[in-house]
């Protein structure tokens, strides 16, 4: 009973930090005149990846490589097939940014590079596959070209998307930004702590808790906050969170856990790193294909559908 109480206490403190985030986030983009986009690319995804970003580093420091790389890849895939699909459902999302040319690709690129450091066995041909220091840092690098360009494009991006939002002053907005992070992070730790315990009652797997229960519950701010965006009709934070969010992910999540202790991929997980790619791939493809650049409601079923193929997959497997 307990952990069912402070499950529906993190679902509401949840709520309520994102709505705040997107508010205060979207006021201070139109004060600065910050495209959209670029919002969603930095401060909304890096806070609501917060909660991916403390798990992680608790399981690396535990030497968990199973929760550590099911977390991330777990988190990637809900984010897209879950997040995305229940968006464009209650909304179209037709992306009007520009940007979108960069960092959708990015994303897929971030998918492969990964696929690519955690196959030593079929690449290197060693007895395991790691993902090494070394290899972390590769990731750190990425993400530090990815923050390069973003701020590049908060000093060169002009974009015209006009929507109701509140008028904070830009002390204020910082100051609710703040709160509403801090409230998505105590959230998603309550929700994540309570769903786990649930989850080890009925004695399911470290590896499908980390990516469907833990996954679930780190990721439940992009939910959140995206879905707030698409009711709001605010598209490019909609989409820009979720695609920010996944390059977050993997380069800086996934690249400090692999820095504080090497992630030991398992022959299992490669079929998660599978999906992972074939999940941007088709991102990919919904937005740069057919009229627009959007994603439509039969797309957002589409996502919605595979997502839960992908969750009787792991049951059954």
């Amino acid at each position: 009973m307990i952990n069912i109480l402070l499950l529906i206490i993190g679902f509401i403190v949840l709520i309520y930090g994102a709505n705040l985030l997107v508010d205060s986030a979207s006021s201070l983009a139109k004060r600065l005149d910050v495209p959209n986009i670029v919002i969603g690319l930095t401060i909304v995804a890096f806070g609501t990846s917060s909660p991916e970003l403390v798990v992680n580093i608790f399981a690396a420091v535990d030497h968990n490589s199973n929760i550590a790389i099911g977390n991330v890849l777990g988190s990637n895939i809900f984010n897209v097939l879950a997040i995305l699909g229940v968006s464009a459902f209650i909304y179209p999302l037709a992306v009007k940014s520009k940007t979108t040319w960069i960092e959708i690709p990015l994303a897929l690129l971030s998918a492969m590079l990964v696929l690519v450091v955690a196959n030593d066995i079929l690449i290197d041909k060693d007895t395991e596959s790691v993902i090494s220091r070394i290899d972390g840092l590769i990731l750190i690098a990425f993400f530090i070209i990815f923050l390069v360009y973003n701020f590049q494009l908060i000093k060169t991006g002009k974009y015209d998307e006009e929507f109701d939002t509140k008028n904070y002053s830009i002390k204020k907005s910082i100051l609710f930004i703040i709160i509403g992070l801090v409230f998505l992070v105590l959230g998603g730790k309550s929700i994540v702590y309570s769903a786990t315990e649930i989850a080890k009652f009925f004695g399911i797997s470290e590896r499908v808790i980390s990516l469907t229960i833990i996954s679930i519950g780190t990721s439940l701010p992009e939910l959140a906050t995206s879905i707030i965006a698409a009711r709001k009709k605010n598209v490019d934070i909609a989409i820009g969170n979720i695609v920010g969010s996944n390059i977050f992910n993997i380069f800086f999540i996934l690249g400090t856990s692999a820095i504080i202790y090497p992630v030991t991929v398992s022959l299992s997980s490669q079929f998660d790193l599978i999906v992972n790619i074939l999940v941007s791939l088709l991102l990919f493809i919904f937005i740069f294909t057919g009229k627009g650049r959007k994603i439509d409601r039969w797309e957002g079923i589409v996502f919605m559908v595979l997502y839960f193929a992908y969750v009787i997959s792991l049951i059954l497997m």
